[in-house]
């Protein structure tokens, strides 16, 4: 029984050793065809490279399509030289199971999925870019970065946010870089006993000296209510505006101060207040309003 079996295993052997001599031609050809393959996928995938960096600027997603090609290629070769070997079940195997595969990491990684296909639409479609500053899902700052996974957003008070990429494409997103413009609203509050017409044209006198105020647009000037003792109304201009929310700000300080010094000029005005309320859209993040002395009573 013991020479039986060793018998056995030596004419197995023999086979093995026989099909390996007779397989060494298609061996050499699969590493062949597999070198090759590796190859052409460099070269490939550089030459697509270069032709996404030239025609998008969509870094994230160039990257993906360059490994994709790459990969792709090599795949091509692998597949190949196991038909060169006659191992046609082992490459439909193979595919069945990156199939299945596939389909078992759809299902556990949903959230993952999510927001790589949201961050591809979000470099194709652009509704920002890095360096703008933007409000969404209650977040309000400067983008610092767009990857298939997040968007890093930089808050005006110093934290680093790292928003999943399905919460910016599903929610409201306000762009205030993307039209070049913003506008500053001011609202102001004079006695009821004040000369609207003269407390409209004193405010309107200092709003146009302000050096950054956008002169092709007019200030406009909207009254709001009658309350008690006072009347309200709103002035508003706009200004040039890119990514820094110090502009804004500055126009709107100095705005403040402009019709603060024209009320106390004013000859004959007599005490009121001036009210320098945040205006749209930092209402929700700014402390109550602070009343600034502001006219004169003429009597």
């Amino acid at each position: 029984m013991v020479e039986t079996a060793f018998r056995q295993l030596s004419d197995k052997l023999d086979k093995w050793l026989q099909d390996a001599v007779l397989m060494l031609p298609n061996l050499a050809a699969a590493i062949v065809i597999v070198v090759a393959f590796w190859i052409v996928a460099r070269v490939a995938s550089n030459m697509v490279a270069r032709l996404l960096r030239r025609a998008t600027s969509y870094g994230e997603i160039n990257t993906l399509l360059t490994r994709l090609v790459f990969f792709t290629t090599l795949a091509a070769g692998i597949f190949i030289a196991l038909g060169i070997l006659q191992l046609e079940k082992t490459v439909t195997s193979l595919v069945a199971g990156a199939g299945v595969l596939t389909l078992i990491l759809g299902f556990a990684f949903q959230d993952l999925a999510a927001n790589f296909i949201a961050g591809i639409l979000l470099q194709l479609r652009q509704p920002f870019r890095q360096g703008q500053l933007v409000r969404t899902n209650d977040f309000y700052g400067t983008v610092e970065h767009i990857d298939l996974r997040n968007t890093i957003i930089h808050t005006l008070t110093g934290q680093i946010v790292h928003l999943p990429n399905k919460e910016v494409f599903e929610h409201a997103l306000e762009n205030f870089s993307a039209a070049g413009r913003r506008r500053v609203d001011i609202p102001i509050t004079v006695p009821l006993g004040h000369d609207l017409d003269g407390a409209e044209r004193v405010t309107i006198a200092a709003v146009e000296t302000v050096a950054t105020r956008d002169t092709s647009r007019p200030v406009e000037v909207f009254y709001d209510g009658i309350g008690e003792d006072s009347i309200g109304f709103t002035v508003r201009f706009w200004i040039a505006f890119g990514d820094r929310e110090s502009d804004f700000l500055v126009a709107r300080g100095d705005a403040v101060k402009s019709i603060k010094r024209a009320f106390d000029a004013e000859a004959g005005s007599r005490p009121g207040t001036l009210e320098a309320r945040p205006a749209e859209p930092d209402r929700r993040a700014s402390p109550a309003a602070t009343p600034v002395d502001g006219a004169r009573d003429p009597h």
